[in-house]
């Protein structure tokens, strides 16, 4: 792999590289993201040994690409050109591909998506769940082979660094992600250009300065960064190497990844993409003949919630205990080994790119607000979202900012599963507000989630129903972060071990009332007096449930009432008259405890049952009722 020692270089590669490919030509993109779990490395096999058995291989390409983000349809396979969409594809499913699609062009419409009225939507642009969506992020997802940076590069990669490293100075480039508006996708929001400016003005007696990308996403049901990562790794790095040119250059810029461990795809990818961009010449010394020395290594984290905190971070990767300190003294001052030191998270990273490419015009016409003179003043660019939980197509939501909830769900979400209704939204992972129906058309941006409870956090979106009880979302929630938190500070050690144990107490039905005012007292207290994040915003669930769902509290207080039918100790099971003695119930109780004779009513025996549920499962004629 050669080389690239100048813009004009890489220009004339770029050059090469479209030339030599043929637009018409066939290729087969299968994703291999989250679709792994449905068994799409089998998948690319079928293919390729159907392809080279049939004499095709050097004629058709298969292309092993990142999240196409509906998730819910897996395995998915786009092929190319005319992005044919096909759904839940199975190695059974190859044969009839390449007979029919491949070979005949002709489309199988059982693969295809179809709307309500039977409707058949052939390509991927045109499924609503993709119609509704601005996909600049996430665009190249489902044509781009992570393993390829000369893929990247033909379809405009690395163009970005070409501009700023052939024509722009430093400040330059950080006033232009300044007036972008650009704010941090990792949960504070910050802005971006203005963090940047900060590290740079930082005094550094050697010239060190730290750059490095949070990949540490540990919020319950998000993928949005993993999905970045494993489908186009090169974005991220094309971004840092901007920030190191724009925060640390003249001088000694070095950067690291800090990444799940949980996460072996992505971190394989960035891996391979690190290396060929160091081949290519596009990190290391001299970076296209600028002066630029850069260079990126990972640090895969250990699983830690609170190790996304930025101090919390940055000890870690120093080889200490993942704990927060009192930010007295910036990050950006005195981070990473107390040098200056930016942090942004990838989705962050990959928008740098499309700013300086692009421009400040086209990304402020995105979203809300107005940022003239103010990066504070609005939420520009798109924002991904994990949508997850009750609603019918769950997977990787890119909208503009400013898109309503009820959009997001609705729209391209299809709604709530099996007919039922909306009960709440939770936003910003587990230290995120629940929101009711009445806020469905609230705008999802930065500052509308802040003002009514909530936070748009990393992006994760979880949906719940009519069936979830709201208390046991705020338990469940407040146990996750307990158990994440590091325990350095005694408000967040003992304050969310204390809310817990009273949520607890509600839940079991030995709740008294005097606990909701107790619980109000004590999330302010821990909310404001926490040294990190973590803390400061671990009774957000807790307090967004006791706002707009506070008469479940007190039912399951004064009424000893779970209303969703979860709490345990607040429920009982009986059978109905619906029942036609099938024993089916009978048979699968794990406690045999319900009796009867077939074709005659059966009865539960409450001294022995342990309400899991299982006989509602398995009833196929509603005869099973939960009070």
């Amino acid at each position: 792999m050669a080389r690239i020692d100048s813009v004009s270089e890489l220009e004339k590669y770029r050059a090469q590289l479209v030339a030599h490919r043929d637009p018409e030509r066939k290729a087969i993109s299968v994703c291999t993201s989250g679709c792994i779990a449905y068994g799409a490395d089998k998948l690319v096999d079928a293919f390729r040994q159907g392809l080279k058995a049939r004499g095709l291989d050097d004629k058709v390409d298969v292309k092993t690409t990142g999240c196409h983000g509906f998730c819910e349809r897996g395995p998915l396979v786009v092929i190319h050109p005319g992005n044919l969409f096909y759904q839940r594809v199975q190695p059974g499913d190859v044969d009839e591909i390449l007979d029919e699609t491949i070979e005949k062009g002709e489309n199988i419409d059982r693969l295809m998506f179809h709307l309500d009225d039977g409707t058949v939507m052939a390509c991927e642009d045109d499924v609503p769940f993709y119609k509704n969506q601005k996909r600049l992020l996430l665009k190249d997802n489902s044509s781009l082979d992570p393993y390829s940076i000369d893929d990247y590069i033909a379809l405009g990669g690395y163009g970005a660094l070409g501009k700023v490293l052939a024509g722009m100075k430093p400040d330059e480039v950080v006033t232009t992600v300044k007036d972008s508006g650009l704010r941090g996708r990792g949960g504070g929001g910050f802005p971006t250009g203005v963090k940047w400016e900060s590290c740079r003005n930082a005094p550094s007696d050697d010239g060190v300065r730290y750059i490095i990308c949070n990949a540490d996403e540990g919020d319950p049901g998000a993928f949005m960064d993993r999905a970045l990562l494993e489908g186009n790794p090169h974005a991220v790095i094309e971004g840092m190497i901007i920030g190191a040119f724009a925060i640390g250059h003249p001088g000694k810029p070095q950067g690291y990844v800090y990444v799940r461990n949980e996460y072996p795809i992505a971190v394989e990818r960035l891996g391979v993409a690190l290396e060929q961009a160091r081949e290519k010449g596009l990190l290391g010394d001299d970076i296209l003949g600028s002066g630029l020395s850069f260079d990126i290594r990972i640090n895969k984290g250990g699983g830690a919630f609170v190790c996304g905190e930025s101090t919390a971070l940055m000890a870690s990767i120093e080889g200490d205990v993942g704990e927060p300190r009192a930010k007295h003294i910036h990050t950006v001052e005195a981070g990473l080994w107390d040098k200056p030191t930016n942090l942004n998270n990838v989705e962050s990273w990959a928008n740098v790119p499309l700013i300086l490419d692009r421009g400040v015009e086209w990304f402020t016409a995105i979203g809300t607000g107005d940022v003239r003179g103010n990066p504070w003043g609005g939420s520009k660019g798109t924002k991904i979202f994990a949508l997850v939980g009750k609603v019918n197509n769950t997977g990787l939501v890119e909208v503009p900012m400013g898109t309503t909830l009820r959009e997001i769900i609705y729209d391209i979400g299809g709604g709530i599963k099996d007919g039922k209704e909306f009960k709440a939204v939770q936003t910003g992972g587990p230290s995120g507000g629940c929101l009711p129906a009445d806020k469905l058309d609230l705008p999802v941006d930065f500052d509308e989630l802040t003002k009514v409870g909530s936070m748009m956090g990393s992006g994760g979106m979880i949906v719940m129903d009519e069936d979830t009880c709201m208390v046991d979302v705020a338990r469940y929630f407040l146990h996750f972060l307990a158990d994440e938190s590091c325990g350095k500070c005694i408000t967040c050690r003992e304050g969310l071990v204390q809310l817990c144990s009273i949520v607890d107490r509600i839940c079991e039905g030995n709740g008294k009332p005097e606990d909701l005012e107790l619980l109000d007292e004590l999330s302010e207290t821990v909310s404001e007096a926490s040294l990190c994040a973590l803390g400061q915003t671990a009774p957000n669930p807790l307090r967004s449930t006791m706002k707009y769902f506070r008469e479940e509290y007190e039912e399951h207080i004064n009424e000893k009432k779970c209303r969703g039918g979860v709490c345990k100790s607040l429920i009982t099971y009986s059978i109905n008259d619906k029942c036609t003695g099938c024993l089916i119930c009978k048979k699968k109780c794990p406690q045999q405890c319900i009796s009867g004779e077939k074709d005659k009513l059966h009865v539960i025996d409450q001294s022995n049952c342990i309400k899991c549920g299982v006989c509602m499962d398995v009833c196929k004629y509603d005869a099973v009722d939960v009070n």
